[in-house]
């Protein structure tokens, strides 16, 4: 009689266990968090990593202070942050939080969001289908690239095709969209390389990747009533050097913010 609920309890206690081990998986106890050496080092996820440095940039130029930047997926990069990390970087608040799991120096409570931005359909330069909006993409015949962490990457991406398709409550939205996805990438970067491979149709991403890849993406805005806002935030290491903290008073500053605007990171 009380079979069922037991082995739900034990999968659904299984899973988290299993959410748990590949949040924290990349974390090394052996390594000492010791930023302070002249250098205001930034670690994140790839997007707003060209907008930030065109306002280091501006920063370095102002000041004298020297600033590096490091972005992509985060395995390439968590044993140097975990060392040396001054601020981290999340493109999402789901990011952040699971940053938080890893690089144990940071707290929640100096999280601070700085800038959002929003859902757009990167589609192939020239808009050759002719897409308009969201609607389009139901459209029998539609090839869509989305972006997912899958349950192994930390990317801001997943979950948003869901939130755009799901946002006025009609399944038949989901189910339509998803019929038309020909891929379900794990990162923006494997995304970008997803479209082009696949001659993908659209791909619901971030107004910062159709500006540093204006070449051969255009942009069309999503409808107001489906568009899904995520932010980007930063954390400050409380061992940072203090360069760090004026660095990051500096990037919500108006100059700061007219270079961020050029990517699409608005305030």
């Amino acid at each position: 009689m009380f079979r069922l609920p037991l082995l739900a309890a034990g999968a659904v206690l299984a899973a988290c266990a299993f959410a748990q081990a590949a949040d924290t998986e990349l974390f090394d106890p052996t390594i000492r968090h010791e930023p302070k050496d002249g250098v205001v080092r930034l670690y994140g996820a790839g997007g707003p990593n060209t907008a930030f440095q065109k306002v280091a940039d501006l920063w370095m130029r102002q000041t004298g202070n020297k600033v590096e930047i490091t972005a992509g997926p985060e395995g390439t990069w968590s044993k140097k942050a975990q060392g040396d990390a001054d601020i981290i970087w999340g493109t999402s608040e789901q990011s952040m939080t699971a940053f938080l799991q890893t690089y144990k120096t940071f707290s929640s409570t100096q999280v601070q969001p700085i800038y959002v931005r929003p859902t757009v359909i990167a589609v192939k330069k020239g808009n050759p289908k002719g897409i308009q909006g969201f609607e389009d993409l139901l459209k029998d015949g539609m090839r869509i690239v989305v972006t997912e962490g899958s349950g192994v990457a930390n990317t801001s991406g997943t979950g948003t095709w869901e939130d755009v398709a799901g946002r006025l409550g009609r399944l038949s939205d989901i189910e339509r969209f998803r019929r038309n996805i020909v891929s379900f990438s794990t990162g923006s970067g494997a995304s970008f390389k997803a479209f082009g491979d696949l001659d993908a149709d659209a791909w619901i991403t971030w107004p910062d990747w159709t500006v540093t890849k204006a070449d051969v993406l255009d942009a069309v805005p999503i409808e107001t009533d489906r568009r899904i806002w995520r932010d980007l935030n930063i954390a400050v290491a409380p061992d940072a050097d203090p360069q760090a903290k004026e660095f990051a008073e500096f990037l919500v500053t108006p100059e700061a913010q007219a270079l961020m605007r050029t990517e699409g990171w608005e305030r």
